[in-house]
């Protein structure tokens, strides 16, 4: 094998223009540079007949969009940084908070003990499981089932279902009520 000092010096050139046909010329020098950090960590174990030049563009390729995928995740300058929202007063979230603790103290046992340790300590459903004694697939179910509680308990006043507009489990509640059930067959 010949001494990477060659390699670096006979297709270095080629690796820049690899790197420039993706980027702009300040990071076209930092995935140049990369390229052959990682290409200088494979080189020993690299098989006598690999084809350099061509892998060296892949690596310069790979690099490239390395670079490219970083730059998008960096922040941006902006002219003006937007305002946070406002918080809500003081009261409105007690009173919130209160409204969410009188809810979650109608739920069964169960699911409240589901709801709380997943939302709101965090814990994962096996823990919950673990925890409570229960299958993950048990503590799974009573934690939505709770969630679902929830929703309809602290629904806004706005919306159909808190003002007691039938949802179709209602109305097909409603509708085998009030029609006849049919008797089991053979009794008379």
């Amino acid at each position: 094998m010949e001494p990477f000092e060659r390699v670096v010096a006979r297709h270095g050139r080629t690796v820049w223009r690899v790197c420039r046909a993706v980027l702009d010329e300040h990071d076209t020098d930092d995935a140049w540079s990369e390229t052959f950090v990682a290409a200088l960590v494979a080189y020993p174990s690299l098989p006598a007949s690999t084809n350099l030049e061509a892998w060296l563009v892949t690596i310069a390729h790979r690099k490239a969009i390395d670079v490219l995928r970083a730059r998008e995740r960096r922040p941006r300058p902006v002219e003006t940084v937007p305002e946070p929202p406002p918080a809500p007063p003081h009261d409105e979230t007690v009173a919130r908070a209160d409204e969410l603790d009188g809810a979650l103290r109608t739920l069964p046992p169960g699911q409240r003990r589901a709801v709380v340790y997943h939302h709101l300590v965090g814990l994962s459903h096996r823990e919950v499981a673990e925890l409570t004694g229960i299958s993950a697939d048990a503590a799974r179910r009573a934690s939505a089932d709770g969630i679902a509680a929830l929703r309809r308990l602290l629904a806004d006043p706005a919306t159909p279902r808190a003002t007691g507009a039938p949802g179709r489990a209602a109305g097909r509640a409603a509708g085998r009520a009030s029609s006849p059930s049919p008797e089991p067959k053979g009794i008379r």
